[in-house]
């Protein structure tokens, strides 16, 4: 299959499937807290994070089918081989995040826009940053399998790899900005279709998007990059796992402070203010000077790459 093609068949199987199969995810919810001792919190799950939880579910089923109609069929073809060191491209990206995390995070607190919280207990701290770890992994291991594997690797056989690396970003940055709907009053069958359009909201509310959605951007195409020039996910894996945990970490122990310009330093999340978009700029143009050289042509050929 054509991987366009490819590509949008899975788009609308993840949300149309998704959206069907939320309400019914729902009732099986209810039916468990019920009946199950001990499961009473299925019961007060948000609706809106049953449709979540549906997208990422149908997300994870339908990557298999959509690797094998893509032809990706090695471990080279989706990213999980290469001639590199994998334990060492690994840890570079787990460094390069964390650098590329202080470069934003330090300037906020030096300029007092936001403040170390210390007052939780070391319990709190320790099960917070389990927590950040756990996901930390589960997101970089998913995002960039489907992200960077397999739309950046579907785009680059039908365009150059660098308006592929944008495009792929652009869809990445995209995917992040969905709106946090009400919660629904009554569940019925269409309730999915009415919640998913309530998350779509947010991709027309130009003050969430922008700078969010170019930082976002840029950080996708740090990691292409990374995937493109190391000619495997390991580095990229790395980098988004290190950025994840750290965020994570911010968010929770930092507060915001009375006056701060979150228009330039950003929120909790950081990806919000200008300040973001310019170090991971800067960070994307290093990017192209510290990574090797680009995959050797042998292997473009083999996986089919427009170089």
């Amino acid at each position: 299959m054509h991987p366009l093609r490819a590509l949008g068949v899975y788009g609308v199987v993840v949300f149309a499937g998704g959206a069907l199969l939320a309400p019914g995810l729902h009732w099986a919810c209810q039916y468990g807290a019920a009946r199950v001792p001990g499961w009473d919190a299925l019961a007060q799950i948000p609706f809106h994070r049953i449709v979540n939880r549906s997208l990422l579910l149908l997300a994870l089923l339908g990557l298999w089918p959509l690797l094998r109609s893509l032809r990706a069929n090695s471990w080279t073809a989706v990213g999980l081989a290469g001639t590199g060191p994998r334990g060492r491209n690994l840890a570079v990206g787990l460094v390069l995040g964390f650098l590329t995390f202080a470069c934003i995070a330090a300037p906020v607190l030096l300029a007092g826009a936001r403040k170390l919280d210390f007052s939780h207990s070391l319990p709190w701290v320790l099960k917070c940053a389990s927590s950040a770890l756990g996901t930390a992994v589960a997101v970089a291991c998913l995002e960039e399998l489907l992200f960077r594997g397999a739309i950046f690797g579907a785009l680059r056989r039908v365009y150059r790899w660098p308006a592929a690396l944008v495009l792929s970003s652009a869809i990445y940055a995209l995917v992040h900005f969905f709106e946090k709907p009400p919660q629904a009053a009554g569940i019925t069958w269409t309730s999915g279709w009415v919640v998913l359009a309530q998350m779509f909201r947010g991709f027309v509310q130009l003050d969430h998007l922008v700078p969010g959605f170019f930082t976002l951007t840029f950080a996708g195409m740090i990691l292409g990059l990374a995937y493109q020039r190391t000619g495997a996910l390991y580095c990229p894996i790395g980098f988004h796992a290190s950025w994840v945990f750290w965020l994570k970490i911010y968010g929770a122990m930092t507060d915001s402070q009375p006056g701060a310009n979150v228009w330039f330093w950003g929120a909790g999340k950081l990806i919000d203010g200008w300040l973001a978009l310019l170090v991971l700029g800067l960070v994307f143009v290093a990017a192209g000077c510290f990574f090797h050289p680009a995959k050797p042509v042998e292997q473009c050929r083999e996986l089919n790459i427009k170089t």
